[in-house]
């Protein structure tokens, strides 16, 4: 066999990210297709249409799925009689493929990870490093498997050790509710059982890495116990009523991936991981005959789906709106944002709330406004801002009373999932309100984005404090001024409706 060149496998790394920063696998366009057209729930229906026009914008555009484009994770299967042909460490060649992929100049991907994550916390710059698992295996070919984990599903991953007379359906139902929506449903789920607790939390991710096949598996019938979990844990998650991001609705989840391994008799090790809205992954081999060609699906692949929230949503002009204004809107309704909206998230709240303890001027005048919690891609050719959808807002709820306080000075915000009791405490003391636009919808997020400039901290690069104007930006009022939050009382009212609602197959 012919020798695996370095430079073969360093492009073939950087291609398969930057086609899977664009383009959804098509069993995750398809079964979200399936969940828009049984979905009875006219919020979870306007979510998941979101999604779907946003995947067809990106395969239009080749433009990532996605403004979090992720943490590099490589699952590498190395024939023990592969040959190569270079000077460089696997994981070397790995690590210069990613940042070839997240610094190329006309797709750019926006690099998220940081070094000393318990310290300085500074960008890399290029996503590196990616996380590696390397096995050696019979045969002499490099076979691959890279995936874009987004931190919104990543920080959503749990681990127990259950007593082995435990029931884990009945962990993961008591877990999946105290996850939010910040993982960005529908998603699917990846559950690793037995070994040691690492290799279950490795066994739930990899399992992520399989086609979606939930309902093929349905029709034949289970043949093992692992099987037999796969289908009561679809049904008994959907049954919770979670909906598309959180918004309450008939399916949460399009699939449930199992992997187990042999475990010791006194232990059962459970890990779960979500995959999001943006899930990207795919899987290839290299056998020395050159670096592999990736081929964009034909855009006849995405389906037509009816869009119709702008109809019927409330325009809002930013640049005069007041608290007697927003305290008309109600929770679940439909908004489209025009004007001046501030951004920040983690980073740049910080930075704030250390200026307000120090009695130090803030560089920006937050009085009456909004902020995004966003951290854009960079822009490219003649764009704005490139994909820019919501971050996890949960994340700056320990900020929120000191935003909306005389100090700073805040109307209301806009991010994606629920928010924690103490911010919406915060909020209805304050009067202000926070909004949600659709995680997984990015660059239809974008499109709305007619202007960009940075107001404040310029050296936290995507983190930075940005002004957009917007122009009929789509968002729904998540949690009003007097408390009433869409992610509380969605679930509970689908949770109720779908226990006389058949589900899918039956």
């Amino acid at each position: 066999m012919p020798a695996i060149r370095q430079e073969d496998l360093i492009q073939s790394i950087a291609d398969a990210l930057q086609f899977i920063s664009i383009y959804h696998p098509l069993d995750f366009v398809q079964a979200v297709k399936a969940a828009y057209d049984r979905e009875e729930s006219p919020a979870a229906k306007g979510a998941l249409a979101q999604i779907l026009i946003n995947s067809r914008l990106c395969a239009e555009g080749r433009r990532p799925i996605c403004q979090d484009t992720g943490m590099v994770v490589a699952f590498l299967k190395v024939g023990m009689g592969v040959r190569w042909e270079g000077n460089m460490s696997l994981a070397d060649m790995v690590n210069e493929g990613v940042r070839r992929a997240y610094m190329n100049p006309d797709n750019p991907l926006r690099a998220s990870v940081l070094a000393d994550p318990a310290g300085a916390r500074k960008n890399t710059k290029d996503n590196t490093p990616a996380v590696i698992h390397t096995e050696l295996v019979p045969g002499d070919t490099l076979e691959i498997t890279v995936a874009a984990k987004g931190g919104g599903s990543e920080n959503k991953a749990h681990f127990t050790v259950l007593n082995p007379s435990d029931s884990i359906v009945d962990w993961v139902l008591e877990t999946l509710p105290t996850m939010g929506a910040g993982w960005c449903p529908p998603g699917i789920l990846g559950i690793g059982i037995g070994g040691t607790p690492e290799k279950a939390l490795l066994l739930a991710k990899e399992s992520l890495m399989a086609p979606i096949d939930i309902q093929e598996l349905r029709a034949r019938g289970p043949r093992n116990r692992i099987e037999e979990l796969r289908l009561e844990l679809m049904d008994k998650v959907n049954a919770l009523g979670i909906g598309a991001q959180g918004l309450g609705g008939l399916t949460t989840v399009l699939d449930v991936k199992i992997l187990d391994y042999p475990t010791h008799a006194a232990s059962l090790p459970v890990g779960l991981i979500p995959n999001c809205a943006a899930t990207r992954h795919i899987h290839f081999t290299l056998d020395g005959s050159g670096p592999v060609s990736f081929t964009p699906p034909p855009l006849s692949e995405w389906p037509a789906v009816a869009w119709d929230g702008p109809a019927s949503a409330r325009r809002v002009n930013l640049d005069t709106l007041s608290k007697a204004d927003t305290a008309t809107w109600k929770a679940g309704e439909q908004l489209l944002l025009s004007g001046r909206l501030l951004t920040g998230r983690d980073a740049a709240h910080k930075k704030l709330a250390e200026l307000v303890k120090a009695g130090q001027p803030l560089p920006v005048d937050f009085n009456n406004r909004f902020i995004y919690y966003v951290g854009p891609v960079d822009a490219v050719r003649d764009e704005v801002v490139g994909p820019a959808g919501p971050t996890t807002a949960t994340r700056m709820d320990k900020f929120t009373d000191l935003m909306l306080g005389e100090q700073v000075g805040l109307i209301g915000m806009v991010g994606k999932s629920e928010r924690g009791p103490e911010a919406i405490a915060s909020i209805k003391a304050h009067g202000g309100v926070y909004c949600i636009a659709v995680g997984g919808a990015a660059y239809l997020v974008s499109k709305a984005i007619k202007s960009a400039r940075v107001l404040a901290f310029p050296e936290l690069g995507m983190e930075a404090v940005y002004e957009f104007i917007v122009e009929d930006m789509p968002v729904t009022v998540a949690v009003d001024s007097r408390g009433e939050s869409v992610h509380e009382s969605g679930p509970r009212e689908w949770r109720m409706k779908i226990g006389k609602i058949p589900l899918a197959g039956h």
